[in-house]
């Protein structure tokens, strides 16, 4: 009989192709999950795994196992939500992780409705990128994602993941009053009276993969720029505080841009440049927790259906 640790582990490798981002997935070290293919390994009868290069791939055998292992974990988290189902009780654990200002702007409201409305249920947080999280979501480590898109690279999401739009906002360029474009009242991507000042201008965004930076990279690569990133910062708040030092320039959402540091405007910019805070959840494992806290994020302040929200 095959253990469904093991089988996890397996499938975590298939999924990731490495045994190091497979144990970061499981929050298991290299070695434990190197043990757990070993003994799964000895009770297949088949070598599952071969060297390739620096890191490792699946044989034959380790491919028809792999197949094997997420139809069992889907069916197995069909079950968990078929049984959460059964007196449809909102209780237990919540695991919720999001991008930082997403989290700022929206949950706090969305968790104290959930607590006076289902005071049994435990919700937990971590912050981080779409990229850290979402395969965390799809191997069933979190239950709900509060993710960000923007309008130069939309988030793509694995099958099985659903996603619904809670805010939508305009995206602004953050520079120094002392910028030499901080007089504007806007900034057009298209006038080299603009794009030859931001081309000579060094920038902060969050770090290489994420949402934030392809957009930005994008924007201005569309219009012939190469932004010159120097400052690799995931917060947007420490972003501007560099910026109000005259040291560089950002990209900012409008729900990142309270609380800023004296001396920094905030530009609009054209074409529009747009995100969108996104919930995300698997749709396997939808169970009376996700779905209160969906309804919580739907009615929060600042959502498109919440009071006061923004389409």
């Amino acid at each position: 009989m095959f253990s469904i640790d093991r089988l996890r582990a397996l499938a975590a490798v298939a999924a990731h192709g490495s045994i190091a981002q497979a144990a970061r997935t499981l929050h298991l070290t290299p070695s434990g999950v190197s043990q757990q293919l070993a003994k799964l390994e000895r009770e297949a009868g088949h070598p599952l795994l071969q060297p390739h290069g620096r890191s490792v791939r699946l044989t034959h055998a380790g491919r028809v196992l792999a197949a094997h292992a997420d139809r069992l974990i889907a069916q197995l988290a069909a079950a968990q939500a078929d049984l959460a189902d059964l007196d449809d009780e909102v209780l237990g654990p919540l695991r919720i992780g999001g991008v930082g200002s997403a989290v700022r702007a929206l949950l706090p409201d969305a968790l104290a409705a959930l607590a006076a409305a289902h005071p049994r249920l435990v919700p937990t947080v971590v912050d981080g990128e779409a990229v850290e999280l979402l395969p965390r979501l799809v191997d069933g480590g979190l239950d709900l994602l509060l993710v960000e898109s923007w309008a130069p690279r939309p988030l793509a999401v694995p099958e099985g993941v659903a996603l619904r739009t809670l805010v939508s906002e305009e995206v602004y360029v953050a520079l120094s009053e002392r910028h030499p474009l901080a007089d504007r009242a806007g900034l057009d991507l298209t006038a080299r009276t603009d794009l030859d000042p931001l081309a000579a201008t060094a920038w902060a965004c969050c770090p290489p993969g994420t949402e934030a930076y392809e957009a930005l990279v994008q924007a201005l690569r569309t219009h012939g720029v190469e932004p010159d990133v120097r400052y690799v910062l995931a917060d947007h708040f420490t972003q501007l505080t560099l910026v109000a030092s005259n040291l560089t320039a950002c990209l900012t959402p409008a729900a990142a841009r309270r609380p800023a540091p004296p001396g920094v405007r905030f530009l609009p910019v054209r074409p529009a440049l747009r995100r969108d805070i996104r919930v995300a959840w698997s749709t396997r494992a939808e169970s009376p927790p996700v779905r209160a806290c969906l309804a919580a994020l739907a009615a929060a302040p600042g959502t498109a259906h919440g009071a006061g929200g923004t389409g």
